[in-house]
Protein backbone atom coordinates (compact mmCIF):
# COMPACT_ATOMS: atom_id res chain seq x y z
CA UNK A 1 0.00 0.00 0.00
CA UNK A 2 0.68 3.61 -0.29
CA UNK A 3 0.61 6.42 1.88
CA UNK A 4 1.31 9.88 2.66
CA UNK A 5 1.20 11.27 6.12
CA UNK A 6 1.52 14.54 6.92
CA UNK A 7 3.01 16.33 9.90
CA UNK A 8 4.84 19.24 11.91
CA UNK A 9 1.73 21.59 11.65
CA UNK A 10 0.57 23.72 14.71
CA UNK A 11 0.34 27.46 16.24
CA UNK A 12 2.39 29.47 15.04
CA UNK A 13 3.05 33.65 15.62
CA UNK A 14 2.83 35.72 12.38
CA UNK A 15 6.84 35.65 11.15
CA UNK A 16 7.46 32.69 12.80
CA UNK A 17 8.65 29.44 11.36
CA UNK A 18 7.20 25.79 10.72
CA UNK A 19 8.53 22.68 8.95
CA UNK A 20 6.25 20.18 7.17
CA UNK A 21 7.26 16.58 6.71
CA UNK A 22 5.35 14.19 4.30
CA UNK A 23 6.24 10.45 5.29
CA UNK A 24 5.82 7.83 2.41
CA UNK A 25 5.17 4.03 2.64
CA UNK A 26 4.89 1.25 0.40
CA UNK A 27 6.55 1.63 -2.89
CA UNK A 28 9.25 4.31 -3.27
CA UNK A 29 8.44 7.67 -4.69
CA UNK A 30 11.67 8.05 -6.21
CA UNK A 31 10.09 7.96 -9.57
CA UNK A 32 7.28 10.76 -8.53
CA UNK A 33 7.31 14.52 -7.89
CA UNK A 34 5.66 15.40 -5.01
CA UNK A 35 4.28 18.83 -3.37
CA UNK A 36 1.97 20.61 -1.11
CA UNK A 37 -1.70 22.00 -1.26
CA UNK A 38 -3.24 24.01 1.39
CA UNK A 39 -7.16 24.24 1.36
CA UNK A 40 -8.92 27.21 4.23
CA UNK A 41 -12.37 26.66 5.27
CA UNK A 42 -14.82 27.73 2.36
CA UNK A 43 -11.56 28.30 -0.02
CA UNK A 44 -10.57 26.38 -2.82
CA UNK A 45 -7.34 24.04 -2.86
CA UNK A 46 -4.84 25.95 -3.97
CA UNK A 47 -0.85 24.91 -5.04
CA UNK A 48 2.05 25.99 -2.27
CA UNK A 49 4.88 24.20 -4.24
CA UNK A 50 6.56 20.88 -6.08
CA UNK A 51 9.76 19.27 -6.30
CA UNK A 52 10.49 16.56 -9.24
CA UNK A 53 11.20 13.14 -8.22
CA UNK A 54 15.06 14.31 -8.17
CA UNK A 55 15.03 17.25 -6.39
CA UNK A 56 16.40 18.62 -8.75
CA UNK A 57 13.59 21.55 -9.69
CA UNK A 58 11.75 23.27 -7.49
CA UNK A 59 8.48 25.31 -8.21
CA UNK A 60 6.04 27.50 -5.52
CA UNK A 61 3.18 29.54 -6.08
CA UNK A 62 4.03 33.26 -6.15
CA UNK A 63 2.09 33.32 -2.92
CA UNK A 64 5.00 31.79 -0.96
CA UNK A 65 7.85 32.11 -3.05
CA UNK A 66 11.02 33.68 -0.88
CA UNK A 67 9.46 32.36 2.31
CA UNK A 68 8.64 28.38 1.51
CA UNK A 69 11.28 26.27 0.38
CA UNK A 70 10.21 22.46 -0.77
CA UNK A 71 12.51 19.89 -0.29
CA UNK A 72 13.33 15.82 -0.36
CA UNK A 73 15.24 13.05 1.12
CA UNK A 74 14.68 10.20 -0.99
CA UNK A 75 17.06 7.78 1.19
CA UNK A 76 14.40 8.88 3.92
CA UNK A 77 11.31 8.67 1.43
CA UNK A 78 10.13 12.08 2.90
CA UNK A 79 9.55 15.71 1.62
CA UNK A 80 9.83 18.90 3.86
CA UNK A 81 8.13 22.36 3.52
CA UNK A 82 10.29 24.70 4.98
CA UNK A 83 7.78 28.12 5.92
CA UNK A 84 9.11 30.96 7.04
CA UNK A 85 7.82 34.24 7.44
CA UNK A 86 5.06 32.68 8.43
CA UNK A 87 1.00 35.00 7.74
CA UNK A 88 -2.23 34.84 8.70
CA UNK A 89 -3.13 33.98 5.13
CA UNK A 90 -1.10 31.09 5.41
CA UNK A 91 -3.75 29.24 7.80
CA UNK A 92 -4.62 26.45 6.17
CA UNK A 93 -4.57 22.41 6.18
CA UNK A 94 -1.94 21.57 4.39
CA UNK A 95 -1.51 17.98 1.95
CA UNK A 96 0.99 16.71 0.65
CA UNK A 97 0.61 14.73 -2.87
CA UNK A 98 2.44 12.31 -5.65
CA UNK A 99 2.43 11.75 -8.85
CA UNK A 100 4.31 10.80 -11.63
CA UNK A 101 2.78 14.23 -13.64
CA UNK A 102 6.44 16.32 -14.07
CA UNK A 103 6.00 19.42 -10.83
CA UNK A 104 6.01 21.55 -13.75
CA UNK A 105 2.53 20.81 -14.49
CA UNK A 106 1.12 21.29 -10.59
CA UNK A 107 0.68 25.18 -10.67
CA UNK A 108 -1.96 24.87 -13.60
CA UNK A 109 -5.55 24.96 -12.30
CA UNK A 110 -7.09 21.86 -12.22
CA UNK A 111 -4.36 19.31 -12.29
CA UNK A 112 -5.19 15.79 -10.95
CA UNK A 113 -2.90 14.02 -8.39
CA UNK A 114 -2.87 10.47 -7.67
CA UNK A 115 -1.51 10.16 -4.11
CA UNK A 116 -2.90 12.39 -0.99
CA UNK A 117 -2.14 12.91 2.26
CA UNK A 118 -4.79 13.73 4.99
CA UNK A 119 -3.27 17.02 5.73
CA UNK A 120 -1.97 18.85 8.92
CA UNK A 121 -3.48 22.11 9.71
CA UNK A 122 -1.05 25.21 10.24
CA UNK A 123 -2.32 28.46 11.76
CA UNK A 124 -1.00 31.77 11.94
CA UNK A 125 -1.78 34.25 14.36
CA UNK A 126 -1.23 37.52 14.17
Amino acid sequence: QVHLVESGGGLVQAGGSLRLSCATSGRTFSGYAMGWFRQAPGKEREFVAAISWSGGSTYYADSVKGRFTISRDNAKNTVYLQMNSLKPEDRAVYYCAADLLPATSWGSPGRELYYWGQGTQVTVSS
